[in-house]
């Protein structure tokens, strides 16, 4: 039965993703899983109510969530981080291309007519899905971790390598050579005029329209221009026949130093994890188990040999290349399944007759249930290095160890809003060599902050997606600045709800405010006109001579006392 109405279907996919991710991350699998057999439940091939049949066209529209993914990883790389990584990207990633295709294409010569439709097959079954693995990456906080660099070195490596391959197809097929339509010269020029389009965009039009738009506190026309630029940048590469989520990458790299980077990833992580929760769905709609189960046999053997295929070659290259085994194996893991790409791939050698519409089936399904399988593997060899650890830790716990004290760190501090009193408190972190870092929304003032060389960067505190960006769990404490109460007080509010054990120490503008803020929250909360006054205060009590000590235990008396005291209108 086919849903019509769009409101009934998107109640459908959310019931049957809201209990399949409930479920599945309460085992302990994760939500990714959770979302790829709620996708088959929801897909036409399910048997029962189905969304739709143009689920191609769903996963196109979706695949705008790994768009928004590779420019959130942008974001994090800089140009001198990429250049570092070129051992990674042009070896490693290439190697495991080259081998790996022509190891699983040898394979499916055993199945294939033409030893180039093979080959064709092994190349497109070397890509690995960079929407999987990258968010796996992210959920289990490794993607700067030094496997996880790897992981995504030979992803990118793997998004290059489209290009080419898309070129490929029409070369070997029987019924046409599309690519001689477009002269090499003129396939390599487009390629480079929308790379130098997205490098003036991103370089020079962007960072002038943000600053402009921040000025003004215009926060709905940031959102729509940074929307722009990350799909102007994607639509760029997509024209030049290039991956989109290679020119989004690259326009998030050209912000990645921009003072606004970490409010550009709170404004886009919400759309991210939608659009990309509906892509794992949408994989999981394009699992015909119907069809699968024609060949069974046939179709385990092809999940488990290419698997192990290019489980083999991974591990042995990663470990070629300098890395340790247990990272090796992680490696391997992680990129052993299918890649997105390759139902594009795999579309366009069943359209011009290089592969049967059989086999098309079958790689598919192969493609989104070796996805399907990435979980459980990872979960699986988790469990196992968990028992090992504790064998391990066992086995050693007679032994006599050396305590060597740790070096005293002290956490870094967060300052919200850097106007006056935010720059003196920055001022005195500095001085103390406490690490620290600032948010405004200010452009004048971030420009202060960063004349005196102080980390200050644009980003509204209230916002709780930068408030992960930030690593708020990790901060030490919080410095409220911010001289709207009502603004404080969301932030406030935001702050405790997520980081419950962060504490807050808070500028408030009379006694008022004060008792509101600690009630949001606030761990401490200073009247700003109330100090001021026992400031003067004291200085007067000592120019007409009172002892010092005795001005300090009032003004400490007056402070435990709530400053009560100094309030005027007593009811």
């Amino acid at each position: 039965m086919h849903l019509e109405s769009f409101i009934t279907s998107a109640l459908m996919v959310l019931i049957a993703t809201s209990i399949s991710v409930a479920i599945f991350k309460h085992f302990g699998l994760g939500s990714i899983l959770g979302l790829l057999v709620a996708g088959i439940a929801v897909g036409p091939h399910s048997g029962g109510p189905y969304v739709t049949t143009h689920v191609e066209d769903v996963r196109h529209f979706t695949e705008l969530g790994v768009v928004l993914l590779l420019f959130l990883i942008g974001l994090e790389m800089k140009p001198t981080r990429l250049w570092s990584m070129r051992r990674e990207v042009f070896g490693l990633g290439l190697l495991q291309i080259l081998v790996t295709g022509a190891a699983v294409g040898a394979y499916f010569y055993l199945y294939q007519p033409s030893w180039t439709a093979a080959l064709l097959i092994g190349l497109t079954f070397a890509l690995s899905s960079t929407a999987m693995v990258l968010q796996i990456l992210q959920e289990n906080g490794e993607i700067s971790s030094r496997h996880g660099t790897a992981s995504f070195a030979i992803l990118l490596m793997q998004d290059l390598a489209i290009v080419p391959l898309l070129a490929i197809v029409p070369i070997i097929s029987e019924t046409g050579r599309l690519s001689a339509d477009v002269p090499m010269w003129q396939q390599v020029g487009t390629v480079c005029g929308m790379l130098v389009l997205i490098g003036v965009f991103g370089r020079y039009v962007l960072p002038m329209a943000l600053d402009q738009l921040s000025r003004r506190d215009n926060k709905e026309g940031f959102l729509l221009v940074v929307m722009l630029s990350v799909f102007l940048a994607a639509w760029s590469m997509h024209y030049a026949g290039i991956s989109m989520a290679l020119g989004a990458f690259i326009m998030g790299m050209l912000l990645s130093s921009s003072n606004y980077r970490l409010q550009v990833q709170a404004s886009i992580e919400p759309y991210k994890g939608i659009l990309m929760s509906l892509f794992f769905v949408a994989v999981g709609m394009s699992i015909d188990l119907a069809a699968l189960a024609e060949q069974p046999t046939l179709f385990i053997q092809h999940i488990l040999v290419i698997i192990s295929i290019k489980f083999v070659i991974l591990v042995g290259l990663a470990m070629a290349f300098g890395f340790a085994r247990p990272l090796a194996i992680r490696i391997g893991l992680l990129l052993s399944q299918g890649g997105e790409f390759g139902f594009v791939l795999f579309g366009s050698a069943k359209a011009l007759q290089v592969i049967s519409d059989e086999t098309f089936v079958l790689a598919i399904g192969v493609i989104s249930v070796s996805m399907l399988l990435t979980p459980l593997m990872i979960r699986f060899a988790d469990g196992i290095g968990a028992k090992l650890e504790k064998k391990r830790a066992l086995n050693n716990e007679n032994k006599p160890t050396l305590d060597i004290p740790s070096e005293n760190k002290t956490g870094r501090v967060i300052i919200a809003g850097f106007g006056r009193v935010g720059f003196t408190v920055g001022s005195l972190l500095k001085q103390k060599n406490i690490p620290f870092v600032a948010f405004d929304c200010n452009p004048i003032h971030i420009a202060k902050g960063q004349e005196h060389d102080m980390p200050v960067f644009y980003g509204d505190v209230g916002d709780p997606h930068l408030l992960e960006a930030a690593h708020m769990g990790d901060a030490s404490l919080v410095v409220m600045t911010i001289d709207h109460t009502p603004s404080a007080l969301r932030a406030i509010q935001h702050i405790r709800m997520e980081f419950p054990n962060v504490p807050i120490i808070s500028r408030a503008k009379d006694l008022n405010a004060c008792h509101e803020l600690v009630q949001a929250g606030a761990t401490h909360a200073f009247p700003e006109a109330m100090e001021s006054s026992l400031h003067l205060g004291g200085e007067a009590l000592k120019m007409i001579h009172v002892k010092e000590k005795e001005v300090e235990a009032l003004l400490e008396a007056v402070r435990d006392a709530g400053y009560q005291s100094l309030v005027t209108d007593k009811k």
